[in-house]
């Protein structure tokens, strides 16, 4: 097998080597023309911080592949057949890697992995012949060919567009209906590439046997411009650190703490005064409470029946000393809680006829009330 060598693929060739025996899988080729053309546009209309090297990226590998595909139909050589291969299979690796890292969050270091395994797949795919009666891998048969026109080759890109739309439709992505819908035209588009051959003399262009081959063409462009339209789906601007530092929904930050306390209406006290001075009031009226449980003690002991005196002897002698000494003998407290007595207390007072001024000299002793015991008897 020399580089030179014809190859005799699709229908619309047959078994010439002419230049220009396959006018319309060539002239088929502008559709890749402009799914490149039409998506760099749509590039270019994006901000800056929006655009990636990944896009141009795919730009320059659809180019390359509607170049290397013009060549092969026009030279059908080993040369040309390279130059058709390698953009394509470029494409998938690339495509892959971007949908993994970009589409599905995969590491770096997976997504080469993976990519590596994808190629190997594809490599070995394409060594599958078919021949009468078997299929598995080129072993010499007199007459094995490649399986299906050579459509084996391109099972695990088809495989591969399965799997990543199913994961980007599970998980919503905006991208979704972009790569499903590639993905099911790929699927048409690889049934087509593999009927060529049988359906080569049911389609008919000018008198002269064209197959499905050109099909095949038309359809991978829109394939390509779809999956090209899939990764302006990705955010290619980094995220905002207002973003990034907000919080959590249902939780307020200090400022916004702060701002709610401060929105709250202020209370007012039963006499209308705002709530710091019922504030200041407070202490002052918990003072008087606590002064008149203090005052009610005394008040409770003074309620108490004093002991009546003894008869004083019929001589007028003295009362005796032990009179006088337990009048003399009362605490302190009850002569301060009388100082400290509330009105309630004074009014009782007045009522009994215990008048404070009445007291004798001393300051102690007992009330007026029992001063004037003493002295009837």
């Amino acid at each position: 097998m020399t580089l030179g060598e014809h190859v005799y693929l699709y229908c619309e060739r047959g078994t010439n080597g002419a230049l220009w025996a396959e006018p319309i899988n060539a002239i088929s080729n502008a559709g890749f023309f402009l799914a490149a053309l039409i998506f760099w546009q749509l590039v270019l209309w994006r901000p800056k911080e929006q655009r990636s090297p990944d896009h141009y990226l795919f730009v320059a590998l659809v180019f390359a592949i509607c170049a290397g595909s013009v060549a092969f139909h026009v030279y059908a050589d080993r040369v040309t057949e390279l130059a058709d291969v390698i953009p394509i299979g470029l494409f998938m690796l690339v495509y892959l890697g971007f949908a993994l890292n970009r589409f599905l969050n995969v590491p770096p270091g997976w997504t080469v992995f993976l990519a590596a395994i994808f190629a190997g797949l594809v490599a070995g795919s394409m060594q599958i012949h078919c021949w009468e009666g078997g299929i598995g891998f080129a072993g010499g048969a007199p007459d094995e060919k490649v399986c299906l026109n050579g459509s084996v080759g391109y099972l695990p890109a088809l495989a591969a567009l399965i799997v990543v739309g199913m994961l980007l439709a599970e998980r919503r992505h905006k991208a979704a209906p972009y790569v499903l819908a590639a993905t099911v035209i790929f699927t048409g588009s690889i049934l087509l590439r593999s009927l060529d051959m049988s359906f080569c003399q049911r389609v008919v262009i000018e008198g002269r046997p064209v197959g499905t081959h050109f099909i095949w063409h038309l359809l991978n462009a829109l394939v390509l411009f779809l999956l090209m339209r899939a990764s302006l789906e990705t955010e290619t601007r980094p995220v905002p650190a207002t973003e990034a530092a907000a919080p959590p929904a249902g939780e307020q930050t200090p400022s916004a703490e702060s701002e709610a306390e401060a929105d709250k209406p202020k209370s007012e006290t039963k006499a209308g005064q705002p709530a710091n001075e019922s504030d200041e009031t407070a202490p002052e009226e918990t003072k008087d409470d606590s002064a008149k449980a203090e005052n009610a003690e005394p008040a409770e002991e003074e309620a108490k029946p004093e002991p009546e005196p003894q008869a004083m002897p019929e001589s007028g002698t003295k009362p005796e000393a032990s009179t006088i000494d337990n009048d003399k003998d009362k605490p302190e407290a009850a002569e301060k809680s009388m100082a400290n007595a509330s009105p309630d207390i004074e009014e009782e007072n007045a009522e009994t006829g215990n008048d404070p001024a009445d007291r004798e000299p001393g300051g102690q002793g007992a009330g007026n009330g029992t001063a004037k015991k003493k002295t009837a008897i």
